[in-house]
């Protein structure tokens, strides 16, 4: 039996996952969970085989979290799901050292397979996103400047985000100047979404 933890936000949506991968014969769902923070508990507790984890989760992040357990639970694969298949986030998936990373319209079939596989220690990722990753353009951003930009989305102002990682405020004030620059964005708010967009943040 593959055991699993899975992580979703959204409730609706994780029921319906839960129940889906239920059916599986040889498949079950040994806890699931609504936030990022949850992930690394539950899998320290259950000891799954796979973790099933929503790429947007409030807390932690679905990409941090996934890093969490490979370094604290290696022998447990993780399958990123997204709903939106933006190259930049295949990357960083790839660097935390995930399995599979599929798209959540996939056929349900196609979930539990890449579960499966993920388990027999294959690596399971969507096969047009990885054309659309291949040639996407390279991340600019320092891993500094992303984490300013990041809290900056998050609505930090420049202020707390100096306080949290402990820089000067007109330190701060010049990664995001710096990273205006680097992705030839007019303001902060347009890097944001340049950022979001290729899947940087």
């Amino acid at each position: 039996m593959i055991r699993v933890v899975l992580a979703e936000d959204m409730h609706l949506v994780r029921g319906a996952l839960v129940a889906l991968l239920n059916l599986e014969r040889d498949i079950e769902i040994v806890a699931d969970v609504g936030s990022g923070d949850g992930i690394l508990p539950a899998v320290l507790e259950h000891s799954p085989d796979v973790a099933v984890v929503d790429i947007d989760l409030p807390g932690v992040d679905g990409l941090t979290a996934a890093a969490q357990v490979h370094a604290r639970r290696p022998q447990c694969r993780t399958l990123i799901l997204t709903g939106l298949g933006r190259p930049g986030n295949l990357r960083r998936a790839l660097e935390a050292q995930v399995s599979g990373f599929i798209l959540k319209d996939a056929p349900p079939s196609q979930l539990a397979d890449a579960i499966r596989r993920v388990v027999a220690g294959e690596r399971v990722i969507d096969p047009q996103l990885a054309l659309d990753a291949w040639s996407a353009r390279d991340n600019p951003l320092t891993a500094r400047e992303a984490e300013v930009l990041r809290m900056a989305a998050d609505g930090a102002e420049a202020p707390d985000i100096a306080a949290q990682l402990y820089l000067t405020v007109g330190t701060v004030r010049n990664y995001l100047t710096m990273v205006v620059t680097k992705l030839g964005a007019r303001n902060r708010v347009d890097a944001i979404r340049i950022a979001r967009e290729q899947g940087w943040l």
